[in-house]
């Protein structure tokens, strides 16, 4: 238990409440201390002020025998890529980072009601690995079977895959969308093209989370490749030497 507690602490502060909350509602809902519907995102109920629903509707994801799978892989994919994105690219500016959650979750619920979707952790962790691969595009990843490829490419394999394991994808579509729109907004348009900053984090932000001593000065510089591959760990997994990413193996140690 100390030694899962010192892991624990040592996650950054955004990933370890977003993981936190995500094992913490999921497991409320699926033992029925708080009952799920009172967790997605419905229409009707925000409109008598649970705005709640927001939050839990990412938070919160429907366990089953056939979901519990995928659901680890979500875990799996928000700890890394979150982790990832929140010790480099937006080391030292927490604000930043905060600011990119908000909008992405946002951006989910929108999409969430006009389509009426009542889970959304789907998109928002697949928008999060976007913008991590869009900022590390061209770090070599290998994915299952020791398929190798190009990090900007992992979130179309991603929903490739779900397609046709599970005949899904529209959830990994609706997150690549999100993760896009706001990889465009904030580094692609001001900086190479040559726009206006449309998206900047809010003053409030930046004085409830200031920005600490240390961290990365020079705001949406991708990750250097050579450091991106000194990080990546070696070692096996369930699936043998895949590092799904940025160097982690699914079920690795």
């Amino acid at each position: 238990m100390s030694d899962l507690g010192d892991w624990f602490r040592s996650v950054p502060f955004f990933t370890r409440h977003w993981l936190a909350g995500t094992v913490l509602f999921t497991l409320v809902g699926r033992f029925g201390l708080i009952h799920p519907k009172n967790l997605i995102l419905l229409y009707e109920p925000l409109k008598r002020f649970q705005i709640w629903r927001l939050v839990t509707s990412v938070l919160y994801y429907p366990l089953s025998p056939q979901t519990g799978f995928h659901y680890l892989i979500n875990l799996y994919f928000l700890y890394n890529y979150s982790r990832r994105l929140e010790e480099s690219t937006y080391a030292g500016k927490p604000a930043d980072y905060c600011f990119m959650l908000i909008f992405n979750c946002l951006c989910s619920v929108i999409l969430g009601l006009i389509v009426e979707m009542p889970f959304l952790m789907d998109p928002m962790v697949l928008s999060v690995l976007y913008v991590w691969c869009q900022l590390n595009k061209d770090v070599i990843v290998t994915f299952w079977f020791g398929t190798r490829f190009k990090a900007i490419y992992l979130p179309w394999v991603l929903l490739a895959f779900n397609l046709v394991i599970n005949g899904g994808g529209i959830m990994e579509l609706f997150g690549i969308l999100i993760g896009h729109l706001y990889f465009f907004l904030m580094f692609k348009y001001p900086q190479e093209l040559g726009g206006p900053a449309l998206l900047q984090t809010p003053a409030f932000l930046k004085s409830l989370f200031p920005e600490q001593v240390g961290g990365v000065h020079s705001f949406g510089a991708p990750p250097q490749r050579q450091a991106a591959a000194q990080d990546a760990p070696r070692g096996g997994g369930m699936f043998g030497r895949h590092n799904w990413g940025r160097g982690y193996t699914l079920g690795g140690n």
